[in-house]
C-alpha cells in the first residue's frame, strides 16, 4: 500500500537581500537581532530601473517590487540601492536545494525562490510533518533567512499555503478549504488571466472554483482549469528532482558535529557495515558511492568514489574514502563542523554470493588487481591510470593511437596476452635459429627458453603496400625471463626467405 503524497513547500520572500546582508553581517545576523537599513534591489525593465526585490524595511515604507528606482529615491532619499547578480541568486538557491537534502532526496528548485520537498514517507523520522517543519524553519532561520513554509498533499496547495497560511499544515482533503478564501494568486495563475478573471468579478479562488468550467476554460484558457485541478489533486503534477535518487543509503545524525578526518573515516566504515546486509539482501555490489556531509551552517560537501568490481565489503569501501579524502586535504571545508554524514550508493551491479573480506584470505588476483586501480584513481584522479586508445585496425601499430583512454575494469577480450607498450616502429630482427627461434636483436643474442605461437594477423583487405603484409606473431622468453613479442611477415613469393621483426616487450 502506498503512502499519500505529502509535499513541502518552502518560500524565501526576501532571499535576494537576505544573501546581501549575510554577506556583511554574518549568517546569523537575524537569529542575533542585528538590524539591517532598508535595501532595494534593482534591475532594468526596458529604459527605467525598477525594484527587483526589498527587504522587511523596505516593504514597511510602502515601497513594492516592481516600482521605479527613481520614485522610491524620490520618497526616500537616503534608501540604498543595489544591482541585481541573479548568478549569485542561483547558486544560493542551488545550494539551498543541497541542504534540504538532509530532509529528503525529492528537492526541487520552484522559481527563483521558492523549494518543493516531497516528503512522503520521512517525516515520521522527524518526530512528524510538524516537527519536521518546526526543525526546517527554524534551521532557515538562524542562517539568516526568512522562510515560510506549506504542507500538504499537492504541490499547488503547498506553494499557496507557504504564500498564505505559514506556516501551514493542511490535512489530505483539505485543499478546497484551504484555496477558498485566498485571492486568484493562490492559484498560480499567469497576470493576464488574473487581471481577466477579476474585471468579470471573480475576485476569489472560491469564485473561480465553483464558476462553470466550460465559459471558463473557453474565456481564459484552458491553464486556469489545469491550476485548480492540480491544486485540488484532480490532476497529478509530479516535482522533478534535481539529483536522480540513491538505490541505498544510510546516515547518521551527530548529537556533537565532527570535523576531523579520521572521525569521518571511522564513520564512514559504520555506514558501510550497515550499507552490507542490503546490499547482500539484493545480490548487489556498489560501483559508485557518495559520501554526503553536511555542515552545521548548512554548507555541503560531496565525496564520490569509484570501484572497477561491485564491492560490499566495508572495509573496502572505507579504504577507498580514506584515499579520496587524503587527496582533499585541506580543500574540505569542515567549517564548524558535520552534524549529518551519510552514505549513499549512486550504482550497483550484481554480485552474487558473499564477497570475501581481508581476514578470509581468498580474495582472487583480479579483485586484488581492479583494488589496487581504484585506490590510485581515487587518490589521483580517474587520468592516473590509462592505456592506449584503440582504432579499428587489424595492424597492431596502427590499431594503437597517440591518445591515452582511462584503464577499464579488465583488458579487451582477447587483448590480455598482448604487451602494454608497443615499439615506436617495428625493429628488425636476425633469427640465429629457426627451430629454437633465438635471435640477435640491437647486436644482442637472446636465447629462447619459451615460445607460443604463432598467432597470424593478416590486415585489412583494401590495403596495400609494405604494410598489407600477413604476419605470424610469437611470444618468447629468453634465458633472462625478458618476454617479446615478435613477428615474421609471411613471404609473398614461394621460397623467399621471411623478414622479422620485434614488435613489443611484456612487462
Amino acid at each position: 500500500m502506498s503512502l499519500p503524497q505529502r509535499i513541502l513547500a518552502i518560500w524565501l520572500p526576501f532571499m535576494t537581500t537576505d544573501r546581501v546582508f549575510r554577506q556583511r553581517l554574518g549568517r546569523s545576523w537575524r537569529f542575533d537581532g542585528r538590524r539591517a537599513e532598508p535595501l532595494l534591489i534593482s534591475t532594468r525593465q526596458g529604459n527605467a530601473q525598477r525594484i527587483a526585490a526589498l527587504d522587511e524595511a523596505a516593504g514597511r515604507l510602502g515601497l513594492r517590487p516592481g516600482q521605479g528606482i527613481a520614485d522610491a529615491r524620490a520618497m526616500h532619499p537616503s534608501i540604498e540601492v543595489m544591482e541585481e547578480d541573479r548568478e549569485a541568486d542561483r547558486q544560493l538557491i542551488e545550494g539551498l536545494a543541497e541542504w534540504c537534502d538532509r530532509y529528503t532526496p525529492l528537492v526541487s528548485v520552484n522559481g527563483e525562490d521558492g523549494l518543493f520537498l516531497d516528503i512522503t514517507g520521512c517525516a515520521h523520522l522527524f518526530g512528524g510533518e510538524k516537527a519536521l517543519m518546526k526543525d526546517m524553519l527554524a534551521r532557515l532561520f538562524h542562517q539568516g533567512f526568512d522562510a515560510r513554509a506549506g504542507l500538504a498533499s499537492t504541490p499547488g496547495a503547498a506553494w499557496a499555503a507557504a504564500r498564505f497560511r505559514s506556516p501551514a499544515v493542511i490535512a489530505p482533503g483539505g485543499e478546497r478549504d484551504l484555496l477558498a478564501p485566498l485571492p486568484l494568486s493562490a492559484l498560480r495563475l499567469e497576470p493576464g488571466a488574473i487581471a481577466g478573471l477579476e474585471s468579470v468579478g471573480l475576485r476569489s479562488a472560491a469564485m473561480v472554483m465553483n464558476a462553470p468550467r466550460a465559459p471558463i476554460a473557453r474565456r481564459f484558457g484552458r491553464q486556469v482549469i489545469l491550476r485548480i485541478d492540480q491544486a485540488l489533486g484532480s490532476v497529478e503534477e509530479a516535482i522533478s528532482p534535481r539529483k536522480p535518487v540513491p538505490s541505498l543509503s544510510v546516515e547518521r545524525r551527530l548529537a556533537e558535529p565532527v570535523s576531523l578526518t579520521e572521525d569521518i573515516e571511522r564513520l564512514v566504515f559504520i555506514l558501510a557495515q550497515a550499507l552490507q546486509p542490503h546490499l547482500e539482501e539484493r545480490g548487489e555490489g556498489a560501483e559508485r558511492l557518495e559520501l554526503i556531509l553536511f555542515r552545521v551552517d548548512g554548507a555541503v560537501s560531496r565525496v564520490g568514489v569509484g570501484s572497477a568490481l561491485p564491492l560490499r565489503e566495508p572495509r573496502r569501501m572505507a579504504r577507498l574514502f580514506q584515499e579520496r579524502l587524503a587527496t582533499l586535504g585541506n580543500t574540505l571545508d569542515v567549517g564548524y563542523g558535520f552534524d549529518l554524514v551519510r552514505l549513499a550508493v549512486t550504482t550497483t551491479a550484481a554480485l552474487g554470493g558473499r564477497q570475501a573480506t581481508f581476514s578470509d584470505g581468498f580474495a582472487s588476483e583480479g579483485e586484488d588487481a581492479a583494488f589496487f586501480a581504484d585506490r590510485v584513481r581515487n587518490r589521483l584522479g580517474g587520468k592516473a591510470l590509462a592505456v592506449p586508445e584503440l582504432r579499428q585496425c587489424h595492424v597492431p601499430e596502427r590499431a594503437t593511437g597517440d591518445n591515452m583512454a582511462p584503464l577499464a575494469a579488465s583488458p579487451p577480450a582477447g587483448r590480455a596476452e598482448r604487451p602494454l607498450r608497443l615499439l615506436p616502429h617495428p625493429d628488425p630482427v636476425e633469427i640465429v635459429d629457426p627451430a629454437s627461434l633465438d635471435f640477435r636483436w640491437r647486436r644482442v643474442t637472446h636465447t629462447v627458453r619459451r615460445k607460443e605461437g604463432p598467432e597470424r594477423i593478416a590486415p585489412e583487405w583494401w590495403r596495400t603496400g609494405e604494410d598489407a603484409a600477413v604476419r605470424d606473431y610469437y611470444r618468447v622468453e629468453d634465458e633472462g625471463g625478458r618476454r617479446y613479442w615478435m613477428y615474421q611477415e609471411v613471404p609473398k613469393v614461394l621460397g623467399e626467405a621471411p623478414r622479422w621483426f620485434m614488435q613489443g616487450l611484456f612487462a
